[in-house]
């Protein structure tokens, strides 16, 4: 398994000669399971058109930095987040050069500002530009700042001359980014530390073809044990009932019910550093479920319910509970009921957002959506996340959970 699966890179191409290679690379990252993005810089258009780009990527090509549909939402920003790495392949003299500056004049140079992670930078030049004291002392700086430098190689050259100064081969650009993920991952935040996350809804049987359950698909479960497994953890993802693949790395573990999902989560607690309970267990279950089909009828009925084990408080509950983090999807006064839930169940952390309805609030907010925000609570502070989509809300929610976990150690 490549560790470039489902990594999000954005490839800026700059203007040079060596951005021929550039659609290869593309092709090479997305055989690796990768997803990429190109962004262009206008001189890069004068090598390679943006549809050659749009061919090999499946996404249009952005360019602009202000561009009026994309920037609408702060579209750079969004971009920024969105990056596993930023990966600028070729990185010409001059693109170094205002990068070392910190000057954000295009988008490119704008998105290696804005972005946490890493950037990684594929020099391409004459041999002579590239052994000239302002490139040298460009390229220390930028390493100072733990920007990655990917070659240059040597070997011909378009000018005719032979020397350093050459891009490396896509193929050699991709096995430098492996080894930089596994590098991160290694000496991740949660590098060595147990984690056991719960996804997705719960179903409680009324009869053999009916149950009662919730809207809960999972993604944040799921993103979050993903997000956890980059961060160098050992993950343990009990899953309710949703049709999701699961992360690579992760063992699954599937269940139906609140019965079912308090089992597995007991039977393997007691191994666990960090237990993050995204799922969202139903508090009820009828009272006495039948064994056979209900009958329709005419007559009205009463159905008798009885409440679902409460994981999340058996497991801050416990003589020596692991770092509990809860999760609070409520309709109104959203930190006061979450504060109650953090104390109540004795939690370390707990991420609070709103759920809505869809019919009459006019968008779905929480459950189904591929996007939320946060609100997230410990005792003594809090931090909010907003509106992105869950698996990058879900980086930075491991972010979070990693610091508290380290301090209360």
């Amino acid at each position: 398994m490549s560790l470039l699966k489902n990594k999000n890179i954005v490839l800026g191409v700059s203007g040079g000669i060596a951005s021929y290679k550039s659609p290869d690379l593309v092709r090479r990252l997305r055989e690796q399971g990768a997803d990429v993005q190109v962004v262009m810089t206008r001189g890069a258009q004068e090598f390679v058109t943006p549809l050659t780009f749009q061919a090999v990527s499946g996404k249009p090509v952005r360019g602009e930095l202000f561009d009026r549909d994309a920037e609408a939402a702060m579209g750079h920003i969004e971009l920024a987040r969105w990056a596993d790495a930023v990966v600028v392949a070729p990185a010409s003299a001059n693109f170094m050069a205002r990068l070392a500056q910190g000057r954000a004049d295009d988008l490119l140079t704008t998105l290696c500002l804005a972005t946490a992670q890493p950037v990684c930078i594929a020099p391409s030049m004459n041999r002579v530009m590239w052994a000239d004291a302002a490139t040298v002392a460009n390229a220390h700086l930028l390493a100072s700042r733990h920007v990655v430098l990917m070659g240059p190689a040597e070997g011909d050259q378009a000018c005719g001359e032979q020397g350093a100064g050459r891009m490396l081969e896509p193929l050699d650009i991709v096995v430098h980014l492996e080894q930089m993920f596994a590098a991160r991952r290694a000496s991740g935040p949660l590098s060595g530390v147990r984690v056991m996350i719960t996804a997705g809804p719960t179903r409680e049987r009324l009869d053999p073809v009916r149950y009662l359950s919730n809207r809960s698909s999972g993604k944040t479960g799921f993103a979050l044990a993903d997000a956890a497994v980059q961060a160098g953890a050992e993950v343990v993802l009990v899953a309710g009932p949703v049709q999701l693949q699961t992360p690579d790395e992760v063992q699954r573990v599937d269940v139906e019910s609140a019965e079912q999902m308090l089992e597995a989560v007991e039977s393997r607690i007691a191994e666990i550093d960090i237990f993050i309970a995204a799922a969202a267990v139903a508090d009820f279950r009828p009272a006495a479920p039948s064994d056979a089909k209900i009958k329709k009828s005419g007559e009205q009925r009463t159905l008798a319910l009885e409440p679902c084990p409460d994981i999340l408080s058996t497991v801050g509950h416990r003589a020596t509970p692991p770092f509990t983090v809860g999760f609070a999807a409520e309709t109104n006064d959203i930190k006061h009921h979450a504060l109650g839930k953090l104390q109540k169940k004795k939690l370390d952390m707990i991420a609070a957002n709103r759920v809505g309805d869809p019919v009459s609030d006019g968008e779905c907010v929480g459950f189904d959506a591929d996007e939320n925000e946060l609100l997230v609570l410990w005792d003594g502070g809090e931090q909010r996340l907003g509106m992105t989509s869950k698996n990058i809300l879900a980086r930075q929610l491991i972010d979070i959970v990693a610091a508290r976990y380290k301090m209360s150690r």
